[in-house]
């Protein structure tokens, strides 16, 4: 990291107002918006909030062991990219951008695609753990002919996302008449990711499950009885999201629904989660809670916004650096010491908004 970058950023909420002055009110508006109301973007937060830590005292904490694994690879933190549609709209480069900064840091990108440059190029951009995440604009041959160019590129897993068979009301979009690009290129009328069903999993579980080692990724699971079902469909990531919000209005928080979720899978699955996740110890909870890994969505969008791939690489450092401080203080040295014994319910002393977590800047959206 350059000198000036890491003093001209010493805290997470100081990429917010840099990115706001780098981008246009359409792509702006986009990056902090949700559906509607935006409820359930609120709601994100107030289930972060609403946690509060149990520290335990008197451990040697001297050594911390911040890492994980995401599926047999290891990563410097329990984080992953998590998929962005048109990342291009907000940082030169794109997805590859975003490629660079978590290959240099060490963590997975998961690649929307819907996100630009595209599959093949992002692939080439930078050697990281690479997943890919695919919302269904064709027939099982178009499906097909994604999940094989995938593997052909050193993509190791494979992400249906299941909460978008309608796509939602973004009214700051809508008023701002903010057309999203890869929105206005989707096939008009569209009905097959409306289509969408249990029936489609199957089939890629039958077809590549197994004969292609190439997991399957569920995006948008929002109850334990849908993470029953794909758990019997032999899917292997149950990925709890509600589209940060951006989807169903007035929906759950994620880390409401976690823990349900994670009694239902009872193992026999991961358990990934989005929604929300600002800071270390937002990251803490979710580990806390029985969660493998979490995705990190308008976070890592900043650090881009604000300074193109060394800003997202700024904004990774200072979230370790938040979670090191974070399990320390709980007394562990390790995310495999962490235990639901650590966190405890508590009321919020913040109104939840989008950056709510980042109260130095008032009451800026």
């Amino acid at each position: 990291m350059n000198a000036p970058l890491k003093e001209e950023f010493l805290t997470l909420q100081e990429f917010v107002s840099a990115a706001k002055r780098n981008l246009p009110p359409g792509p702006w508006s986009y990056l902090i918006g949700g559906a509607e109301t935006e409820t359930t973007v609120r709601r994100n937060r107030l289930a972060l909030d609403s946690i509060a830590f149990r520290p335990r005292v008197l451990r040697d904490v001297s050594r911390i062991d911040s890492s994980s694994l995401f599926f047999s690879k290891k990563t410097r933190l329990p984080v992953f990219l998590a998929p962005i549609g048109g990342l291009e709209s907000l940082v030169d480069g794109g997805a590859a951008a975003a490629a660079k900064g978590a290959a240099a840091f060490g963590v997975p990108q998961m690649l929307s695609s819907v996100c630009k440059p595209g599959l093949e190029e992002t692939a080439a951009a930078a050697p990281t753990i690479r997943s890919f995440q695919l919302y269904v604009r064709g027939d099982d041959a178009w499906v097909d002919d994604h999940v094989k160019r995938a593997i052909d590129h050193g993509y190791t897993s494979f992400c249906l996302t299941v909460d978008v068979a309608m796509y939602s009301r973004r009214e700051r979009d809508l008023v701002g008449r903010f057309v999203k690009p890869w929105r206005a290129t989707a096939p008009a009328g569209s009905s097959y990711q409306s289509g969408l069903s249990w029936d489609q999993v199957k089939r890629y579980k039958d077809k590549f499950g197994d004969k292609h080692g190439l997991p399957l990724i569920i995006k948008g699971i929002a109850t334990a009885e849908d993470a029953e079902i794909a758990v019997r469909h032999g899917v292997e990531v149950i990925y709890v999201s509600n589209h940060g919000g951006r989807q169903l209005d007035h929906g759950l928080g994620s880390m409401t629904v976690l823990p349900q979720i994670v009694a239902a899978v009872a193992g026999r699955a991961e358990v990934w989660v989005d929604g929300g996740f600002m800071r270390g110890t937002d990251v803490v909870k979710a580990i806390a809670l029985g969660a493998k890994t979490v995705g990190l969505g308008r976070l890592p969008c900043l650090g881009l916004a604000a300074a193109g791939t060394p800003g997202l690489l700024r904004v990774l450092e200072i979230l370790e650096n938040e979670i090191q401080t974070c399990l320390g203080l709980l007394g562990v040295t390790s995310f495999a010491e962490l235990t639901p014994q650590h966190i405890t319910s508590a009321p919020t002393v913040t109104e939840p908004r989008v950056f709510s977590a980042f109260p130095l800047l008032g009451d800026q959206p």
